[in-house]
């Protein structure tokens, strides 16, 4: 009876420790949570005063009870925030389509093609990955420049529709199809091509999704490249084109129309990760893992 006795308080005290575990890490990830989502919060309250309401406010409020959508309808009235939108859809789905077809392609030949030094290809390729971005830029912007392609969408795409790091994290996930698939394939006739748009693209699908949602990410908050190769508003981002509405549109003053324009144009971002936050997951963990 002691024994069972003493085995039931040891179990009383774990219960009672995993509780108070659970208890406190839910507080802290509610307390980080808090952290992390103050600023959208702050950033949509700001988005819904007035001008004159906000001004008038010696110590910020944490809530308002005149909301106003005024600031949203000077965002797409008062500057061509529309235009940066459209500009930013069309940069990005072309640079994602293009990358695509350029690491897709360049992946499957590291993975299953043969050919002498491949090897040693793919890891000066690798190298490259430890150059410093800002000597890349330089290089880019020389060689844009040199082609006359300032202030045109190709000057913007060029230099984004290949990435060393993505070649990497598909190449890796084309490795883990089975090479008898290969072979038989191979027997049977198939063409390479015809084998990675059948076979390899289908199986490795979930990574591919995920590298066109972070490609898509990467391209709608691109700001040191578009600023650096326009100089003409009409080929502007959105990244860009917040900061001329800063300098040029409401002016640094207007506080609750700029934080209207970063509302909008965060959105879309937003909402693509709420989406398919699953599926990046579920592509970088199946991407990391080999065999």
């Amino acid at each position: 009876m002691d024994n069972q006795t003493d085995f039931e308080k040891i179990e009383l005290r774990a219960g009672r420790r995993a509780r108070i575990g659970r208890i406190v890490t839910y507080v802290l990830l509610s307390l980080w949570g808090i952290i992390v989502l103050f600023p959208f919060y702050w950033m949509l309250l700001t988005s819904v005063k007035s001008y004159g309401s906000y001004n008038a406010e010696r110590i910020p409020a944490f809530f308002t009870l005149s909301p106003t959508m005024e600031n949203y309808a000077d965002a797409f009235t008062q500057v061509p925030l529309g235009g940066y939108l459209v500009n930013t859809v069309i940069f990005s789905v072309i640079t994602t389509a293009l990358m695509v077809v350029v690491i897709t392609l360049a992946a499957f030949a590291f993975a299953r093609l043969e050919f002498r030094g491949k090897n040693v290809i793919f890891t000066l390729f690798l190298s490259l990955m430890m150059i410093p971005s800002e000597l890349v830029v330089i290089t880019n912007f020389a060689t844009i420049t040199s082609w006359e392609m300032r202030n045109t969408f190709m000057g913007l795409i060029l230099p984004s529709v290949t990435s060393v790091f993505y070649i990497y994290l598909l190449k890796e996930n084309f490795e883990q199809v089975p090479d008898e698939l290969y072979r038989a394939a191979k027997v049977d006739g198939t063409s390479d091509f015809k084998f990675l748009w059948k076979v390899m693209i289908p199986m490795c699908w979930p990574t591919l999704i995920t590298i066109i949602i972070l490609k898509v990410i990467e391209c709608w908050n691109s700001y040191v490249w578009p600023r650096l190769i326009t100089d003409d508003p009409s080929y502007y981002l959105v990244s860009g084109g917040i900061q001329e509405i800063r300098e040029n549109g409401f002016g640094r003053e207007n506080i609750p129309a700029m934080m209207a324009a970063v509302v909008v144009v965060s959105i879309p971002l937003i909402l693509l990760f709420l989406v398919f936050r699953k599926k990046i997951m579920a592509g970088v963990s199946r991407g990391g893992l080999k065999g």
